[in-house]
């Protein structure tokens, strides 16, 4: 499926504008792994790709802390959602300069501004996220900005095996992200999931070949 994912969106570039293709899913359903993948694809098929997470607009530890939110970082309102739909904006709009995005580093679990530049000739921009077809403000206007967006589903106890070790991984106990993984994911993923239904596409992520 990984071809016809290349050839969806070679389709959809037929016009002049720079397409914007958005990755939804719960948290550890893959997104990152997809898009990474499509964005170096896009590229080696000829048509210039760049990875823009939405992950970049994590709002800082120190205002989650000033706003009371850090216990769930990573729910909808611990993310500078209207930075996030400036910055897709510029970069459908400003095809003629650089456009600098702001990565995010799981090393230090931070946001790292101007990380990722979206060159002139940059043809496809790919960005993942768990709230990009939300119906809450600002994230309608999120899903307008974007040509399509896709939806990517993983068998729960992959996803939640799998977000389970990546905190592990950063630094968490076993027990506490076991912890954290249903007290703060899990919540979350209900919402995104109740969303689903909005995508462009459905993609299960166990079925894909990615080569």
């Amino acid at each position: 499926m990984g071809a016809e994912l290349v050839e969806r969106v070679r389709g959809l570039c037929e016009g002049e504008d720079r397409v914007l293709v958005g990755i939804a899913g719960c948290p550890g359903a893959g997104k990152s792994t997809l898009a990474s993948w499509l964005a170096a694809a896009l590229t080696e098929a000829g048509l210039p790709a760049v990875h823009v997470p939405m992950d970049g607009y994590h709002l800082a530890d120190a205002e989650l802390e000033r706003l009371g939110r850090r216990s769930r970082k990573g729910a909808i309102d611990t993310f500078d959602a209207h930075g996030y739909l400036a910055l897709l904006r510029r970069v459908r709009t400003e095809t003629g300069s650089i456009v600098y995005a702001p990565s995010f580093d799981r090393e230090i679990e931070q946001p790292i501004a101007g990380a990722i530049p979206v060159l002139p000739e940059t043809r496809v921009v790919v960005s993942e996220g768990n709230y990009l077809l939300s119906p809450i403000d600002p994230w309608p206007a999120v899903r307008a900005a974007m040509t399509e967006v896709w939806y990517v589903d993983l068998d729960d106890r992959v996803r939640l095996d799998r977000l389970t070790w990546r905190h592990v991984r950063y630094g968490k106990t076993p027990e506490e992200a076991a912890r954290w993984v249903a007290t703060v994911d899990e919540p979350n993923a209900a919402a995104i999931r109740a969303t689903r239904d909005l995508a462009d596409l459905h993609i299960d992520f166990d079925a894909l070949t990615l080569s």
